[in-house]
């Protein structure tokens, strides 16, 4: 096993009795497959959501559909379920497999083709649901935060591929996450091609700076992460005023309050920028106070809009 693993996502480790929908059928895990000549796998030509369960209730889930759809519209990808196919096939998977609180991976992907980039030849689309368990990052992190590292690795700009496009096509985040791995953190901050401040390789960032919170805008070429939305949501409730605009590596470093936000991550603060810490060196108050109200939320009553 690679020593550097540590640091990655891990769920269950084995498949036994776990189900998984593909096109209109729950197979078993080991039956659950696509063809090799599938353009999500050759090109990384399809879509996807992460999407988190809590207390038997699928967070956002309309929410996620509807960026699913979207995403795939923006690369004339034809989803051949209709959102309410998917909604129901969602609950059916996270039934079929007992979970209560957990993550599903709802992916779509071209389907079939020849080994040509011609989307147009592949004969439909495939949709599958994952439905398991996933732990991102260890509890000692989120209590008393995180450190992170800027990547070498630039986010694409959305010039090239629309960011709201959540791609089955990560090698971009994955080249910036070999990196935090080899400097044995658990995540990586990438900045635009601008110099700006982007996102990390799986997560939304937000830094505090007297006492308002602020996070790069959807311009800087970030995805418009749901759990951001939320957190966005829960701080305006608060009376904390939000700011959507661009910034530099610089004032991040001059920051009094960093976190991260993502489905599979939920909240975490970070503590340590590459070689600078962030305030005090320890999660922040409001930092703090948007975490606990983020896990109130989706602990007592997970919206399913």
């Amino acid at each position: 096993m690679n020593p550097q693993a540590s640091t990655a996502a891990t769920s269950t480790a084995t498949t036994t009795n776990k189900k998984v929908w593909v096109d209109g059928q729950l197979l078993p895990a080991d039956e659950a497959k696509v063809s090799v000549f599938d353009h999500g796998l050759l090109y990384g030509d399809g879509v996807f959501e992460g999407i988190r369960i809590y207390n038997g209730r699928i967070l956002k889930l309309a929410t996620h559909l509807k960026r699913l759809y979207a995403g795939a519209e923006l690369i004339d990808l034809k989803i051949r379920q209709d959102i309410d196919e998917l909604t129901a096939a969602t609950h059916e998977t996270v039934k079929a497999n007992g979970l209560a609180n957990g993550y599903i991976r709802l992916v779509v992907t071209r389907g079939g083709g020849t080994l040509g980039l011609n989307p147009y030849l592949c004969d439909k689309s495939v949709t599958f649901i994952i439905a398991d368990t996933i732990k991102l990052y260890p509890q000692e992190m989120y209590d008393h935060g995180m450190a992170i590292i800027t990547a070498k690795t630039r986010r694409r700009p959305a010039d090239c591929i629309p960011p709201q496009v959540k791609s089955l096509n990560y090698l971009n985040n994955i080249m910036a996450k070999i990196e935090a791995i080899r400097a044995k953190v658990s995540e990586a901050l990438m900045l635009n091609h601008r110099g700006n401040v982007a996102e990390c390789t799986g997560d939304n960032i937000f830094m505090v700076c007297d006492g308002v919170l602020i996070t790069p805008p959807l311009s800087a070429g970030i995805l418009p992460g749901i759990t951001r939305g939320i957190v966005i949501d829960l701080a305006r409730d608060a009376g904390v005023e939000v700011r959507e605009t661009d910034f530099t590596l610089d004032e991040l470093y001059a920051a009094d309050e960093c976190f991260l936000t993502g489905t599979a991550a939920e909240a975490i603060p970070v503590t340590k920028i590459d070689d600078k810490t962030i305030g005090d060196g320890q999660p922040g108050p409001i930092s703090l106070r948007l975490i606990e109200a983020y896990r109130a939320l989706v602990t007592n009553a997970a919206p399913e809009d």
